[in-house]
């Protein structure tokens, strides 16, 4: 499978908000620096920046003494004594806790510290997909088909699982995410595809009407590029809104560049309310007739016309993959994550995570609820001393 250039998708999208560090110091948004205590955490770098939470790197300790290392998703300050956005993180946490899907990130927590409500979650090192389309612009790096298709297979089968997840009593959840985009994509450097951020798809579930949502959802993380014609004009939607948003990447992954290109959010906003699909360019790729006879019916305009499931969608990719021989191999994705990125990112996180101890070091016992080893601070500096 020759290669293609397909990481232009990612050009014309606006860089991540995180600010850059002043003097080598990551702070919060309160202008805390970085590392810093949270309840039974070390936070020790800003992964994520949004509308309404941060997302930090935070270590603790096991009962065993083992060092574990957890997203956590920390509210605002100034909205923690909002009630409505307080009932939508804690209605985040409760829906990611029923999917327990391996191409989904992964809840472990919630609590509320200092005031403060926050989500614990996996970790997944690695990178959002549009940061690594964009470091392969940046860095002239082609981006290989045979991995946008496994991230695609991947993600929809996510996408999938979500949609038929049922409460415990058998009846179907009716999830819609409403905020699939790139950043809300991460690839590890294990070759894993993972689907996150479930920020909004509780929302309505949990009484918050349709065009609220879709006013929070540009107000929070202003992606109406990846909106479906009903969502962008603020009506009811239902999975299928999904699936064309879905379609929407596969257009971009394949195409190798944005679908709407807006000079501003209200421009974007108006071409999804319009959504004119181009089909796909051409370029002698012998997939290429199959893959536009998905995306007809993706991104088609009136949702009947499209997919009525996520599992027809997931299935029409991977007759793609199948029915063209295209190699999708996780341990090659995570060969090639490693070898152009790796080490860049790692390394950064791995100086981070040794100022943990000389900043901020553990105080407590693991066993006491702690964010130390058993026995505490001192007994893990007479382990160190005896090796």
């Amino acid at each position: 499978m020759p290669e293609a250039d397909l990481a232009g998708a990612a050009a014309a999208e606006p860089a991540s908000a995180l600010p850059a560090p002043l003097n080598g110091v990551v702070r919060d948004a309160d202008g805390v620096p970085l590392p810093q205590r949270f309840g039974p955490y070390v936070l020790y770098d800003l992964i994520g920046r949004g509308g309404m939470a941060e997302i930090f790197l935070g270590r603790t300790f096991t009962a065993l003494g083992q060092p574990r290392t957890v997203a956590v998703k920390r509210m605002l300050a100034h909205l923690s004594s909002d009630e409505r956005f307080g009932r939508m993180l804690v209605a985040e946490a409760k829906l990611c806790a029923t999917l327990r899907h391996a191409n989904i990130v992964q809840v472990v927590g919630l609590g509320r510290t200092d005031g403060r409500l926050h989500i614990d979650m996996e970790y997944v090192e690695g990178l959002d997909l549009h940061d690594l389309l964009r470091r392969c612009t940046r860095r002239k790096i082609p981006f290989p088909t045979e991995f946008a298709f496994l991230i695609l297979e991947e993600a929809s089968r996510a996408l999938a699982h979500a949609h038929r997840a049922r409460d415990e009593n058998g009846r179907p959840l009716g999830i819609v995410h409403r905020d699939l985009s790139p950043t809300n994509v991460l690839v590890s450097f294990e070759g894993e595809v993972k689907l996150c951020d479930f920020g909004i798809a509780r929302a309505a579930a949990d009484g918050v009407r349709a065009d609220e949502v879709a006013r929070d959802a540009g107000m929070l993380r202003g992606k109406f590029a990846y909106m479906s014609p009903e969502q962008a004009r603020a009506e009811e939607v239902d999975a299928r809104a999904d699936i064309f948003a879905f379609g929407i990447l596969v257009w971009e992954l394949l195409a190798g560049r944005r679908l709407y290109k807006g000079g501003n959010d209200m421009d974007t906003l108006r071409l999804a309310q319009q959504a004119e699909i181009p089909p796909l360019p051409r370029r002698g790729r012998p997939w290429e007739d199959t893959a536009q006879t998905l995306l007809d019916r993706a991104l088609a305009f009136e949702p009947a016309r499209r997919f009525q499931t996520s599992e027809e969608l997931h299935d029409g990719i991977r007759d793609i993959i199948l029915g063209h021989d295209i190699i999708v191999s996780p341990v090659r994705f995570a060969e090639f994550l490693r070898e152009h990125f790796g080490g860049e990112t790692l390394a950064v996180r791995r100086e981070r995570e040794r100022g943990v101890d000389l900043i901020a070091p553990p105080r407590l016992g693991a066993g006491r609820g702690g964010d130390g080893p058993p026995g505490g601070i001192d007994r893990r500096k007479s382990q160190d001393r005896a090796e």
